[in-house]
């Protein structure tokens, strides 16, 4: 399965404003127990937008076989 690797504007957008926040949480919060939270928060938000991306890109290969296989029956 081929992906491209790029990821779309409003996902790339979301990553970068949670990273933003992050590192303004560090300043603001210190390096307490909190951070964990915080990290968790940021990790979580990557994670659900990889994964969308790698659906994305999952879906697009299973149409380009249904495809073939569409032109495979018509023949």
């Amino acid at each position: 399965m081929a992906m491209d690797n790029r990821l779309d504007f409003g996902s790339a957008f979301i990553i970068v404003i949670t990273f933003i926040l992050f590192v303004v949480s560090l300043f603001v919060k210190g390096l307490s127990h909190e951070i964990l939270l915080d990290s968790a928060v940021f990790l979580v938000s990557v994670k659900i937008i990889i994964m969308s991306f790698k659906n994305e890109s999952y879906i697009k290969e299973l149409s380009k076989q249904l495809e073939e296989i569409k032109k495979l029956i018509k023949k």
